[in-house]
């Protein structure tokens, strides 16, 4: 049972650091563009002689 006084906070910094990440990754912009970046992959850019 002591175990859980290590596991508890771990899990709870580990939870904080996942919500931290995501929060970061919405106000840096990650999801603006959903469908231009699987649009981009479908165009073939390379040009070949």
């Amino acid at each position: 049972m002591s175990i859980m006084i290590y596991l508890i906070p771990i899990a709870l910094v580990l939870g904080c650091v996942g919500l931290g990440a995501f929060i970061w990754s919405m106000k840096s912009s990650q999801y603006d563009d959903m469908d231009g970046a699987a649009n981009r992959i479908l165009l073939d850019d390379d040009v070949t002689k």
